[in-house]
This record gives structure tokens, sequence and C-alpha cells, in this order.
């Protein structure tokens, strides 16, 4: 101890407590806040990897210009891009749109009119003003992040609006795609292109426990280059079941009119008939 003293004492062996550098001062709650929308995105990757199917009767209501539908709908979905759209009127089944792979079908009885095409934007964009491919459209109707999202990887950076934490991924520059949630819940998918314009916004509400599975009941979607809009109110989801591959092929009735709509429009925006 007498050494000690001596020693913190000499002039000549003097040693100086240099101090503990000031860790940096983050943004407050940043990196937490970032962290815990992080985790949300997480299990939405993880539900993504459990949803196979959806069959659901619906209340879908249409609006695109001076157009506006509303109807009963039954729908089936599966992963990545089979579809089954059955519209009903008063007097029984008015329309029936099938995506299987590359093909996608059309079938209106009241018409007797067969349609078929590629199963991409451009033909559901020619027909419903939708300018989603099948794999899109399926994934906004089970409260998914379309693939071109990439949620797998990091967060670009993240925001709040209102009580709705967004993940943000791409900048101003390039696009931007954002993922909001609400309760933990999806509560928004948003791509805006590099001028500003929305390419497409979904909300996601009335979340519903299925099984151990949250699933939103009410899906709102807006196209505003297309101009269209489409809410869906699903009655009684049931998820993951078996559908067979029948569910997604159409077969023209004897006489029908056949129409091939991945023909160019003509200049009256109506496509012509397959030869």
């Amino acid at each position: 101890m007498l050494l000690l003293a001596t020693l913190e004492t000499s002039g000549c062996l003097a040693f100086k407590t240099e101090p503990a550098p000031t860790p940096p001062i983050p943004i407050p709650n940043w990196d937490e806040y970032k962290f815990q929308v992080q985790k949300m995105v997480d299990a939405l990757v993880e539900r993504d990897r459990r949803l196979a199917t959806m069959q659901t009767s619906a209340v879908m209501e249409y609006t695109a210009g001076d157009q506006h539908l509303k109807a009963k709908e039954d729908l089936v979905v599966r992963r990545p891009g089979d579809l089954r759209v059955e519209a009903m009127s008063p007097f029984g089944v008015a329309l029936l749109l099938a995506a299987q792979g590359p093909d996608l079908a059309i079938f209106e009885p009241g018409q007797n009119r067969f349609m078929r095409g590629q199963a991409n934007a451009d033909t559901l964009y020619r027909y419903v003003r939708i300018p989603m491919a099948p794999t899109d459209v399926v994934g906004l109707l089970m409260g998914l992040a379309p693939p071109a999202f990439s949620i797998g990887g990091n967060i670009d950076s993240v925001s709040k609006d209102g009580a709705m934490a967004v993940a943000i991924y791409g900048n101003a520059a390039a696009g931007t795609r954002q993922l909001g949630f609400t309760s933990g819940n999806l509560a928004l998918v948003r791509e805006t292109a590099n001028t500003g314009q929305v390419n497409y916004e979904v909300r996601y509400s009335d979340y519903h426990d299925i099984g151990g599975m949250m699933f939103p009941y009410l899906v709102d979607a807006t196209f505003p280059a297309a101009g269209s809009h489409v809410t869906f109110r699903y009655l009684r989801p049931i998820v993951n079941g078996v559908v067979p591959d029948s569910t997604f092929v159409l077969t023209p009735a004897p006489g029908a009119t056949m129409i091939n709509i991945s023909l160019d429009l003509d200049d009256e925006g109506a496509v012509s008939n397959e030869s």
C-alpha cells in the first residue's frame, strides 16, 4: 500500500487516467423501433411460409371510372399464382375467372363468351384494370407482401404513420415499397414509383383468429394509375385446405364465342375474336 501511494504521488512516476470514450448518442429509441418493426416483418415472413391456400365467399365492390359493381363472389387461391373467382348475380353465375401457371381464362355464361390469354399483369389490366400478375393478386388476397418486396432482406428505413409502423424498402430515387403494421398485423402494402406516383396501395383490417393465425377479413386495394379500386369483405375464409388442380381449369361451353384477350386491342379498346 505504501508503494502504491508513493507511485501515485511521485512526480517522476505519474500515471494519467484517460477518460472513457463517450458513446455516440442515437436518435431516441430509433434502433429499438427499427428492431421492433423488423420483428413484425419476420413474423410476416413466417406467415408467408405457413400459408398455401385460401377459400372464401366474399362481398366484392369494384369501381373503375364510371363503372361500379357490387357482387358476392367465391374465391379460391393457391400459391404461388393459381386463382379462381366465381362472381354471382341474382340469376346465377355471372362470371368465372381462373388462372393457373401461364394461362388465364374468363367465361361469361350469360353471353356464352370464353376468353383466354396469358396469366400476367397486362391481361388483368386490360380486363379488370388491375395491373398485377396473378402471383401478386394471390398475395394481395391472402394478406402477404408481393414477391418483389423481398422482405427476407434488411429494411432500408422505418417511419411512423400515426399508430402504424412502416418498413420501407428502396428510396425516393428508385421508388419505394412499404409495409405498414398495426398491432403487429399487416395493415398496408404500398408501391411508389420514383416519380412519386403510387402504383398500388392495399390496406388490411378486421383481423380474426383462424386456427391460431390472424387473418384479415377486409382487403381494400387502390390502383391510382389505373383509376380502379376494389374491396373484398371475406365471410368465412378457410386456409390451407386441399384444392385440386381442376379448380383452376375452365372449359368453354358448346358454341361459346372464343376470344383471345392477349391480342392487341383495336382502336375502340375491344379485343378481337380468334380466327
